[in-house]
């Protein structure tokens, strides 16, 4: 096997995360000939195919699989060396968003790694609904955001996160008929979510509270008045994951991707988050799996 370029394995981690040869040529600023020509080395070096192509599907073959996670790998610890021996530490703004659900899960993980190495750059968090922060994404008003996306092309897919009834075992509130539930407001994906499996059996119910506050949906059951569909990572230990035994079926789950905006591009303080959120959730959302 001949030597792995490093140039090779950022078009080959770009053309994973954008989707597309087309999304990889403006994350990496080369055309796209170049992105499939450096895709064509890489392969040729390792003697095998990584990337099944089609008119609209990419998918990695067995031996990509393999070879992503080390590519991260090395492009992680390239750039921890060029920071480290860089006489201009890495600075900036980074305007980031989160939803209330994943912050403690899921940020807290990446924010513990990413402060020590670079302490110079200034994080700037938002925490709001995903609805709330894919525009503000897609304006220029934040840089990135991790979001429960709302369509398949939407940023870049790290994992699925279940989806879960929760209720206080001092209420049998499942058992009422009308079904009452505590739900995120209109656009809430999680509230479709809720809904869509409700009416898929059939059964009746009511929303007795509707809020964009975590901490309201879990009050809302605490108190006995409703059962709430929430994100598995943020249920309460407290409150009890209900399910067929109490006439709740499946819910469909959450696709968690990093979205990152367009004007953010030129920014290296952006370009390194981007890679700690991506290396790092990946790896969470594969260990949440086991």
């Amino acid at each position: 096997m001949r030597d792995l370029q490093l140039d090779w394995l950022k078009c080959f981690v770009a053309v994973v995360d954008a989707g597309s040869l087309s999304g990889a040529a403006a994350e990496v600023h080369r055309s796209q000939s170049a992105v499939s020509m450096q895709i064509k080395k890489l392969e040729s070096a390792v003697g095998a195919r990584l990337l099944e192509r089609g008119p609209r599907l990419l998918a990695l073959t067995h031996e990509g699989q393999t070879l992503l996670g080390y590519a991260r790998r090395m492009l992680e610890i390239e750039a921890e060396a060029q920071a480290a021996l860089s006489r201009s530490p890495l600075s900036g703004l980074v305007r980031l968003g989160v939803p209330d659900d994943y912050a403690a899960r899921y940020l807290t993980p990446v924010l513990k790694r990413y402060a020590p190495r670079h302490g110079a750059v200034e994080i700037q968090l938002s925490c709001e609904q995903s609805t709330a922060l894919i525009p503000r994404v897609a304006a220029g008003d934040l840089d990135l955001a991790l979001i429960s996306r709302d369509h398949a092309r939407r940023g870049t897919l790290l994992f699925h996160e279940p989806m879960v009834w929760v209720g206080s075992a001092r209420f049998d509130v499942w058992a009422r008929n009308p079904l009452p539930i505590a739900v995120y407001g209109e656009a809430s994906l999680g509230r479709r979510s809720a809904i869509d499996s409700l009416a898929q059996q059939g059964r009746p119910y009511k929303v007795v509270y509707s809020s964009s506050s975590l901490a309201g949906q879990v009050a809302a059951v605490e108190s006995g008045l409703a059962v709430a569909a929430l994100t598995q990572c943020s249920a309460p230990a407290q409150l009890d994951v209900l399910g067929d035994a109490h006439g709740l079926g499946p819910m469909a789950p959450m696709q968690v991707a990093v979205y990152r905006s367009q004007a953010s591009r030129s920014s290296k303080a952006v370009d390194s988050l981007y890679r700690m959120l991506v290396s790092t959730l990946r790896q969470a959302g594969i260990d949440t799996a086991r």
